[in-house]
């Protein structure tokens, strides 16, 4: 398979590992199971749509996110670095419903860094599968401090759950905040707030 073949809008069904057919039959049976006509015209495509959706979302199941860490530059600057609001939609493991919202993820260099747009590839490729939002977080951090060897990561992701805001209790607008510090974000209080206070766009 193709490094960047299945990365968010280059896509292709064609190079996905994904049991496509075994996805559309279960779609049929799920329509059958709530009450649908699966060949009524406005379902017929629904099962092949909904497989390659499920091939897209769950395409990070199939890539390694560590490969975007693998180049890095010598440097002696020993700041923080961070990129802000990574957009990302990811999928709920309970419910396989999506949650959308952004990462923040910070590290200080210890000498090397990495380039910027590797973060927002690692946060994509983690994104796509099932997961919770706990464990993404700490995904992320954890593959940043260790392929970069840094001194201390931050990752703090905001999201909305569709769980929670279409079924079930039904608040739409809730945010949930997860936050996974490593190193001197961790443990040195001046770094945290920091830190903190560039997510929130404070100076």
């Amino acid at each position: 398979m193709s490094s960047d073949s299945q990365h968010n809008k280059n896509f292709r069904i064609d190079d996905s590992p994904v049991d496509v057919d075994a996805i559309k039959q279960a779609v049929r049976t799920i329509l059958t199971a709530v009450g649908e006509d699966p060949d009524r015209p406005g379902l017929l495509e629904t099962p092949r749509r909904v497989a390659h959706m499920y091939a897209e979302m769950f395409s990070g199941l199939h890539l390694n996110p560590e490969r975007h860490l693998e180049v890095t530059f010598p440097e002696t600057y020993d700041e923080m670095v961070l990129v802000r609001d990574i957009r990302f939609t990811s999928m709920c493991e309970h419910h396989l419903l999506p949650f959308t919202g952004v990462a923040h993820v910070a590290y200080i260099p210890d000498g090397k860094v990495t380039g910027l747009s590797k973060l927002a590839r690692v946060v994509e490729e983690v994104s796509r599968r099932p997961q919770v939002q706990e464990r993404m977080t700490q995904t992320i951090a954890d593959l940043v401090d260790q392929r970069l060897n840094t001194a201390g990561v931050g990752c703090v992701i905001s999201a909305e759950h569709s769980c929670m805001s279409i079924r079930g209790i039904r608040k739409a607008g809730s945010t949930t905040v997860t936050s996974a510090l490593r190193g001197i974000f961790k443990t040195d209080h001046a770094t945290r707030t920091e830190f903190m206070s560039l997510v929130n766009g404070q100076r």
